[in-house]
Order: C-alpha cells, then structure tokens, then sequence
C-alpha cells in the first residue's frame, strides 16, 4: 500500500512560508495571531471515518504551524446532499460563527434516489454562499470537489461530472477558491479499477490513508496559495 502513493505524480506540499500574496483570508488571519473558526460542511466525504481524517489532518497541522489559534468544526453528515445543506445551515453552520466554511455536497446530489437536478445544485450551492455572506460579508467561503465514484456508486450518480461543474463555475463566478481534488483520483484511476479499490475500498469512500495522504495535503497547499 504504501508503495503504492509513492508511484502516484501529485504535486502534494508542505505549507510554504513564502507564498504570502495570494493566501486565503484564513490563513492569514492565522498568521497574523487571530483567534479563527472553520467549519466544514458536506457528505460523508467528509463526515465518514476517511473524512474525519482528512479534515483532523487539516486542524493539526494549522494549529501546529499557527500557535493553536484555529478551531475546526466538522458539520458534514453521512448520506446527505445540498437539500439537506440548505435546510441546516443556520444551525450546523451559521450559528459556529465561522470564519471560513469548506463545502462540498456534489457527490450526493449527483445521488439519483435524491432527485436532485443540477440546476438545484446550482440554486441551492448559490444559497449557502450567499446566506453565510449575509450573515458574515468577511466570512471565506471554500469549495471541494471530491473523489470519482465507481461501480455500483457511479451507476447511481451517472451525471456526477457535471454536478462538480457546478462548484467550478461556481466558484470561478463568485471568484472563490476551489480545491478540486478530482485530477488526483483520476491519475490513480488512470492506473487501473483495481489500483483505485486500494485508496477506495469501497468505490466511493477513500480510506483514511488516502485522505491523509492525498485530501488533507492538498487542502493544505491550497489554503496556502489561495485563488
């Protein structure tokens, strides 16, 4: 297993001191010695165990580097999608009083059985942001593009590539920042389904190796370089 990330060409780093100029507001609230809250909202992609880890990963190493100035709040919830994002974000997210929110839910709307068109997706991403600006103007809004679904996952989120459109365009719209994790799963793709099973054992939840070694580094970088 562990030979096998070795193999993988991600561009994953450490935090870089010298990137500064285009770092987001977090961190350099961080930097700057203020106290920060960061709430993290989404599917089992980041409420299940691998989840858990990755985002873990992420509140260590910030608090390490930044004098344990940043509390994380996980908000996702298994098995949920944007409808569901919508209905809860004042009580899982606004009332937190966050600084930054990271969001993902493109997964699960992309769920056939939850009857969720991509024109929702739209409509319903665009709410949360707009809601938590209007909450907070100076809240960082963040959006996350997630792993690639096989098999049996995929038959059932046939149009999943354009529901993670949706948070590019999006994102690119608002002029937001966007860790799209997806190139990453499809170089290890790229190798072979049976590759692929190693880091997604079940074809849609990464391990918690996977997301410390590939979700939690790269969430990391971009946080540091920003838009």
């Amino acid at each position: 297993m562990k030979a096998l990330f070795l193999k993988i060409p991600l561009l994953i780093i450490a935090l870089i001191p010298s990137i500064v100029l285009a770092q987001t507001q977090l961190i350099k609230n961080l930097r700057a010695g203020k106290k920060q809250t960061l709430v993290v909202y989404g599917t089992s992609l980041t409420a299940g165990e691998g989840g858990r880890a990755w985002v873990d990963s992420v509140n260590v190493g910030l608090n390490k580097k930044y004098g344990n100035n940043l509390t994380v709040i996980n908000a996702a919830k298994n098995a949920m999608w944007s409808g569901w994002g919508v209905q809860h974000l004042d009580d899982s997210v606004i009332s937190k009083k966050p600084d930054a929110v990271l969001i993902e839910f493109g997964m699960n709307d992309a769920y056939l059985p939850y009857k969720t068109s991509v024109a929702l997706a739209r409509l319903n991403l665009n709410y949360m942001i707009d809601r938590i600006r209007l909450y907070n103007p100076g809240c960082e809004v963040i959006l996350q593009v997630m792993n690639i679904a096989i098999n049996k996952h995929a038959e059932a989120r046939p149009n999943l590539l354009a529901y993670y459109q949706v948070y590019r365009e999006v994102a690119q719209q608002k002029r937001i920042l966007l860790i799209d994790h997806y190139p990453h799963w499809q170089q290890i793709l790229n190798q072979g389904e049976g590759v692929y099973l190693k880091y997604v054992p079940d074809g849609i939840h990464p391990s918690v190796q996977s997301t410390k070694a590939i979700i939690a580094p790269y969430v990391l970088q971009k946080l540091v370089e920003g838009r």
